[in-house]
Formats: C-alpha cells, sequence, structure tokens
C-alpha cells in the first residue's frame, strides 16, 4: 500500500497541509467524526505492519505504531523503537518510556489518557542506531498520517533525531530545546529524549533534567492555553496572567522517580 494515498474507510479531511484540515486544526473546529479517529488509525496500524519502504522491516519483531489517546491535544514523537518496543509492539515502554510517563505525570499530563505517543520511524534499527535520513524519509508519509488523524494542538519533539525528522533541523538539541516553532499550523517543542536524561541524572538548576521540567511546565500552559482559545500566544509560550502548570514540590517528584 502506498502510504501517502488515503487509507480506505479514514475519516480524513483535505489535507492537513493545505486546505480545510489545516484549517480545522487551526481554528479548533474539527468535527467530532475527525476527532474520533480510532478505526482509521486501525486500519493504518495494518498498513504500516505491510510496509516495505525500508530496509529496517527486514529486521523488525513487529511494527511499532503508537500508544495513548488518539483524540488527545498533546502528541509526544521520539526517534524509534528499541528492543523492548519492538519486542512489545508499543512505543516507550522501556526505562526512557517509563521516564517519559514520569516526566509528563510531573507536570499533571497522564500520557496514557493525555498524549498520543509514537514515534518518527515504526521500525526498530538495528542495534538502536540513529535510523538514516532515506528511512526517517520513507516513515514519514505515516506519521504525517498519524498528525492529520489525531490533530493534535502541541507536538512534543523528544531528541534530536525527532526535531530533525520532523522540522528537518540539524544539530544541537542543547540550543534548540525549549524553543517554541510553528510547523505546518501546529506548534512544535523540542525536549531531551528521556535516555539522555538518565545517562545524566543530576538535579542540579540547570542541568538537561532541570530545564526537562521547565519545559515540560510550559507545554502544559500551552496546552492550557489553546484549549482556552488564548489570543496571546507568542512564541516564548507564556500569555499575560499565566498560571505555573505545577509547583516545586510536583519537580521533586519528577526528580524522585526519574533516577
Amino acid at each position: 500500500m502506498d502510504p501517502t494515498e488515503p487509507l480506505a474507510g479514514a475519516m480524513v479531511q483535505p489535507s492537513l497541509f493545505g486546505g480545510a484540515a489545516s484549517d480545522a486544526i487551526a481554528d479548533g473546529s474539527a468535527s467530532a467524526a475527525t476527532r474520533d479517529p480510532t478505526a482509521a488509525l486501525a486500519a493504518l496500524h495494518g498498513a504500516c505492519g505491510a510496509c516495505r519502504r525500508c530496509g529496517l522491516a527486514l529486521g523488525r519483531q513487529q511494527v511499532v505504531v503508537s500508544r495513548g489517546n488518539p483524540a488527545a491535544s498533546l502528541m509526544v514523537i521520539g526517534e524509534g523503537p528499541g528492543a523492548q518496543e519492538d519486542a512489545s509492539g508499543s512505543p516507550f515502554v522501556g526505562r526512557a518510556g517509563q521516564l517519559l510517563d514520569q516526566m509528563f505525570a510531573s507536570v499533571a499530563i497522564d500520557t496514557r489518557q493525555d498524549a498520543y505517543v509514537c514515534n518518527v520511524v515504526k521500525c526498530r534499527p538495528p542495534d538502536n542506531r540513529k535510523p538514516t535520513p532515506e528511512e526517517m524519509a520513507a516513515c514519514l508519509p505515516w506519521l504525517l498520517q498519524q498528525i492529520e488523524l489525531v490533530q493534535p494542538k502541541v507536538l512534543v519533539l523528544a531528541g534530536a533525531t525527532a526535531m530533525e525528522g520532523v522540522l528537518g533541523l540539524k544539530g544541537g538539541i542543547t540550543k534548540l530545546r525549549g524553543q517554541w516553532r510553528q510547523w505546518r499550523g501546529l506548534w512544535c517543542l523540542p525536549i531531551f529524549h528521556p535516555s539522555y536524561l538518565l545517562r545524566n541524572p543530576s538535579r542540579e538548576r540547570g542541568t538537561p533534567k532541570w530545564l526537562t521540567w521547565q519545559d515540560l511546565q510550559d507545554v502544559r500552559r500551552r496546552l492550557h492555553q489553546l484549549e482556552a482559545g488564548s489570543a496571546q500566544l507568542d512564541a516564548g509560550g507564556a500569555s499575560a496572567g499565566a498560571a505555573p502548570a505545577t509547583t516545586p514540590a510536583a519537580g521533586r517528584a519528577m526528580d524522585a522517580s526519574a533516577d
């Protein structure tokens, strides 16, 4: 099946990247049918399982498409499946995935109910290496269909590979994390990948873990603003009178659970 073609039975508006669907996302007026994409995403999952657009399909145990809530306003995009994900068929289920869940829980976001979680590539690269540009390009149509069906308000890009695969930006995640960018009508925020935080466990001010907690508070604020229809959004993520998403105690909870 050609992933650039609409799925049979999918309730897909004209392309997200031009026309009615992008307008619907921009003003939050997507229809109830579009906001219940379960059947279409199930069809997409089956089509991904049949995909042979790149060599990664040859070495996988399972295709790894998504977990979480397809009606969520938040989509979290990582790099690709690891060994545990390849075995289970679900993204972010190993130590990094557990930390991801804990990180978002620290700002009152439940990744089971409040987020849709996926990866740039759906098959495990050998030895957990970084996907090649060709592999990411081959898998991109699947990711674009996921975005179109889920219609999130915010994309969180976990790590440099997700940032490159979605935004086309190469280079240091250290410099670009925490900077909001608009991409095809959606707000995107790069953050450190949780596997990087596992290797850098310090909780001190200015460390990757501390910076990530600031970023996730910003994600919660932006979601609140978008859901409230705020007209005061800017690239810094703040609006007049915006309240903090969490308390310092919640941040310490993330630190304690992320060791």
